[in-house]
């Protein structure tokens, strides 16, 4: 039997006081529109229906290629909103699962459970509960008191005392036989705000003898939905929690997780240790046996195994085996660090390659710059790469040694085992195994290797 997918994303969310649709604010650096439409995609093998707004083209676009839309025009509740999914899956037959997209920690485990729960029950429709002292404003699941089914959903404004201390709450994730919902779609009832409510199907098939099925949710941090920004906070540390859970499960030391924060795209050796206040975001590779932090941002870059990254910020980087960063460094786009690479405190590379060994002193700066093997940076050294107009290269040649404040104009080559002059301002090419010094530099000495006998 087949099994579609209705996600509510309509609703504006003033709550939240923004101009941002509620579905667009992000959820650890991701839409929250992104992890409903993903969950569905997990349950079923066909694109879920998301009911959108007019005029929600952001929403669409973030949602992905992988579902399908349609409008509702008007906002009359969330009932008239499932009702629009209709024209697309009327004919499909089989069974619908609806949610709210406001709900990103929802797993797809809990949904196909609710699915195999409402196919056991007998009846048209089955609904995700949860048994919480803190009702959140969740509608209150009513049952009888003899037999225990369900015999209805009291919305918690329109509940009387007796029904506000009932604990079993209503988590508005919904199964129904489609031959059945799309009918009793049309039937539900006109509420005293003059909407029509999802929640009333269940009324509906009581009514008509028919038995509810129910699934009892075990995790609260699933259900938490967002309709304030302080909801947005708890589902942050419940994701938080989540997945470095999971990475710990996995052979990941994190000495605090609760001030670790790893992006759900992210990926982590086994033995490598994350320091408290690191950030690992996009899709960030951290190989094995690393120690990364702490206080260190770490985004859409590749460390590969057995470094160290202290105190620094890397962005789309690529660091190679046994290197060792910070503290205080930064790595911006394009910058690669080949194997055993040392960065000092307080440098930074831009869009160039270090070669394997290449030492790096503290406070430089190396901008569109090849170095090759076993270079030696001095502190204060720096590539002088922009003219105003456009970037120039600076290459080094292997084993060459950079004097301490040494500024290097591009464009520009220094030689292998060339040597420049602490405070040397370098406007010419330096050639092999030449030493150059002044301001600016120039060279008196060539030809070192044979001078020194190699």
């Amino acid at each position: 039997m087949t099994l579609a997918a209705v996600i509510l994303a309509a609703g504006q969310g003033t709550r939240m006081q923004s101009d941002l649709p509620k579905v667009l604010h992000t959820l650890g650096g991701r839409p929250l529109i992104q992890y409903s439409v993903e969950t569905a995609q997990a349950v079923s093998d066909r694109p879920p229906v998301v009911v959108v707004a007019p005029d929600a083209e952001a929403v669409r676009q973030a949602a992905g290629d992988g579902a399908q839309f349609v409008e509702q025009a008007e906002p009359l509740g969330t009932g008239h909103a499932a009702r629009q999914a209709a024209a697309l899956l009327r004919a499909q037959g089989g069974r619908v699962l609806i949610w709210y997209a406001d709900m990103p920690l929802l797993r797809p485990a809990t949904l196909a459970a609710l699915a195999q729960a409402q196919a056991a029950s007998g009846g048209p429709l089955a609904l995700l509960t949860i048994t919480s002292p803190e009702p959140r404003g969740f509608g209150r699941v009513v049952r009888h008191p003899a037999t225990g089914q369900v015999t209805h959903i009291v919305e918690e404004a329109q509940a009387t005392p007796e029904q506000l201390a009932l604990r079993e709450l209503n988590a508005g994730v919904y199964c129904c036989e489609a031959e059945w919902l799309w009918p009793a779609l049309e039937k539900l009832p006109l509420s005293p705000k003059g909407e029509y409510y999802v929640t009333d199907l269940v009324a509906l098939a009581v009514a008509d003898g028919l038995p509810v099925g129910s699934v009892a949710a075990t995790d609260p941090d699933e259900l938490i939905g967002v309709n304030t920004r302080v909801h947005l906070a708890e589902l942050e540390a419940a994701l938080r929690r989540r997945i470095n859970q999971g990475w710990m499960e996995q052979g990941v030391t994190l000495l605090d997780p609760a001030t670790t924060y790893i992006a759900a795209t992210a990926a982590i050796g086994r033995e490598t240790t994350i320091l408290p206040n690191t950030h690992l975001w996009g899709g960030t590779r951290v190989g094995a046996g690393c120690v990364i932090g702490p206080n260190t941002i770490v985004r859409d870059t590749t460390i590969g195994d057995h470094c160290r990254v202290e105190c620094s910020v890397l962005e789309g980087a690529v660091v190679e085996d046994e290197v060792s960063i910070g503290p205080f460094a930064h790595l911006r786009q394009g910058a690669h660090l080949a194997r055993g690479v040392h960065m000092g405190n307080f440098g930074e590379v831009k869009n160039s390659y270090l070669g394997p060994g290449v030492k790096m002193g503290h406070f430089s700066y190396l901008g569109d710059a090849t170095l090759g093997a076993e270079v030696n940076v001095g502190a204060g050294a720096i590539t002088c790469n922009f003219d105003g107009e456009r970037k120039n290269k600076t290459e080094i040649g292997a084993g060459a040694f950079i004097g301490s404040d040494s500024m290097l104009v591009a464009p520009v080559t220094i030689g292998a085992r060339a040597r420049t002059g602490a405070g040397s301002v370098v406007t010419r090419n330096v050639p092999d195994d030449s030493l150059a010094v002044g301001v600016p530099a120039r060279v008196i000495r060539r030809n070192q290797k044979k001078q020194h006998g190699g």
